[in-house]
């Protein structure tokens, strides 16, 4: 696939974490452009990853995917000065929590194919999760692009956008979900007396073999489980203590509220 010039407009947090996945993965940086609001991050972008930082019309004019990275409330503003200036040529992909394709088409012109992506913060170890939904005029050489962009971060996965919300809630704000349960756990070692960095190490390793489980024995999460969970053992009365308490009730009440917040955030912004 022939190599495209991307412009990353509004290279904060998840915008970095694209240009620093490109660069790892060898894409030529003479190929790579970011914006940036203020000129102390604009340097510093320039000096890390040898990219060219230039404003917000000279990026989109220079490249060939442009990738929207800002905060969703600043999408607004953004898009009514430089989506009319985006032609059909160009394939525009949204980075942006909460917002539908259908938010960005008020301002591009028409045939401007826009890809919609949820990413998520593993991706700075190359572990993402990155699902991405076509949007109006994306066919399947877009997505192939996307897929393409995102694949040295980590696994890719392609969903109607319908589905974006519960992506958001699930993986996109999952990472968080694991460092509190990590955390609480962390408490629990030092309760039951172990040295904080001891029941630091014991947690995250035994996260990682389980997830390393899951993700490669093909095992319904359920099956492995119960082959840690012998009769009228400690792991038992463990999970017992977890259902008295509702902690399954409370992770889907928590997902449901982070989709809910999904869809008020595009209702704020529209």
């Amino acid at each position: 696939m022939a190599v495209r010039t991307v412009a990353v407009v509004g290279a904060g947090k998840i915008g970095e974490v694209l240009l620093s996945g490109l660069v790892k993965a060898g894409w030529p940086v003479d190929r790579l452009i970011a914006t940036a609001r203020r000129p102390e991050r604009a340097e510093q972008l320039r000096t890390r990853y040898g990219i060219r930082v230039l404003d917000n019309a000279a990026a989109v004019e220079a490249a060939d995917v442009v990738a929207i990275a800002v905060k969703p409330q600043d999408a607004g503003v953004l898009m009514a000065e430089l989506g009319p200036q985006i032609p059909a040529g160009k394939l525009v992909v949204s980075l942006c929590a909460g917002l539908p394709t259908a938010f960005f088409t008020k301002w591009l012109n028409d045939a401007v194919p826009i890809v919609r992506v949820m990413t998520n913060t593993p991706a700075l170890v190359d572990e993402a999760m990155t699902a991405i939904s076509a949007g109006p005029h994306a066919v399947a050489e877009h997505l192939a692009v996307v897929e393409e962009l995102f694949t040295p971060l980590g696994r890719t996965i392609r969903v109607p956008e319908s589905q974006q919300d519960a992506v958001t809630a699930l993986s996109g704000s999952g990472p968080a979900y694991f460092y509190y349960l990590v955390e609480a756990m962390t408490d629990a070692g030092i309760l039951l007396g172990l040295p904080r960095q001891v029941a630091h190490d014991l947690i995250v390793q035994t996260a990682i073999g389980s997830a390393i489980m899951l993700r490669d024995s093909g095992e319904h999460p359920v099956k492995l489980r119960e082959a840690v969970t012998s009769p009228a053992g400690t792991t038992i009365s463990a999970i017992r203590e977890l259902e008295n308490h509702a902690v399954r009730a409370a992770l889907l009440a928590a997902l449901e509220a982070a989709r809910d917040r999904a869809r008020e955030i595009a209702d704020q912004a529209a």
